[in-house]
Order: C-alpha cells, then sequence, then structure tokens
C-alpha cells in the first residue's frame, strides 16, 4: 500500500505504482512527490549534496507493522526527462517508483555487481515500461 503526500499539483497513474509496490512487497511504502527545490533541500540535508536529484528513498528501520520507508520523487525532473526521452510521465514516475522501492529492499546499485540494474531490467519488462536509462546503458 502506498501513502502518498502529493505536494504538487500533479496527477499520475497511482494504480500502476500500487500494483508495482504489491509485486515487491505488503509493507506500506510512503511516496512523496515534490518539486525540484524541495528535493535539493532534502538532498542537501541528507547526503550533502546541493543539487535537485530525480528520486531519493529512505528506509525505516525494520519492526513488525513498520512502513517499508519513504520515496520522494521531484515532478520537475519527471516531466524533463520524460520529455528528453520521449515516453510519458506516468511512465517516468513508475521507473523512478522502482528504483525508489528496489533501494528500500536493500539493492544498491553503487556497490552491488549489477543486481539492482538486473532486478530494474526484470521489473521494467514485467510492467511493459520503456526502458530507462539505466537499462539503455547496461545495453551498451
Amino acid at each position: 500500500m502506498i501513502e502518498l503526500d502529493n505536494r504538487t499539483d500533479k496527477s499520475y497513474n497511482f494504480s500502476l505504482l500500487e500494483q508495482i509496490a504489491d509485486a515487491l512487497t505488503q509493507q506500506e511504502i510512503e511516496l512523496i512527490l515534490t518539486d525540484n527545490t524541495e528535493i535539493a533541500e532534502i538532498n542537501q540535508e541528507f547526503r550533502n549534496i546541493d543539487k535537485a536529484t530525480d528520486v531519493l528513498s529512505f528506509p525505516n528501520d525494520p519492526f513488525p507493522g513498520a512502513p517499508l520507508g519513504s520515496i520522494i520523487i521531484s515532478v520537475d525532473k519527471v516531466t524533463s526527462v520524460a520529455r528528453e526521452l520521449g515516453h510519458s510521465e506516468d511512465d517516468e514516475i513508475a521507473l523512478l517508483f522502482i528504483h525508489g522501492i528496489l533501494h528500500l529492499l536493500g539493492f544498491d546499485h553503487e556497490i552491488d555487481n549489477g543486481e539492482m540494474r538486473h532486478k530494474e531490467v526484470e521489473l521494467i519488462e514485467k510492467f511493459n515500461l520503456p526502458k530507462s536509462l539505466i537499462v539503455r546503458t547496461l545495453e551498451e
């Protein structure tokens, strides 16, 4: 189940995001939709990186009944990347949601041996989404 905190005026296909979440976990996930300004502030505060990013994930400490964690997505990035890559904003937010939820589940593309990227490919194919930059990079 997704607990949505939409801090924007944008609306997306949340039923697809629910399907993705249900395929991966039974735990609740907080999804925060925001803009580049707020995600840059969060990125600076928690990662000491002074710039906007597309998606951030914050896993919760595991305990019985706890939500899996929080995913924060910049709708500004969703709009610009979807336009750049020529697919819908619904597809782009689904791609970012997949990336975020995999981080909540413990995957880490920065230190693994490609496991996260392969899982992303599997989910992108399962949900018939366009190839993300990650998938395109793997194919090169």
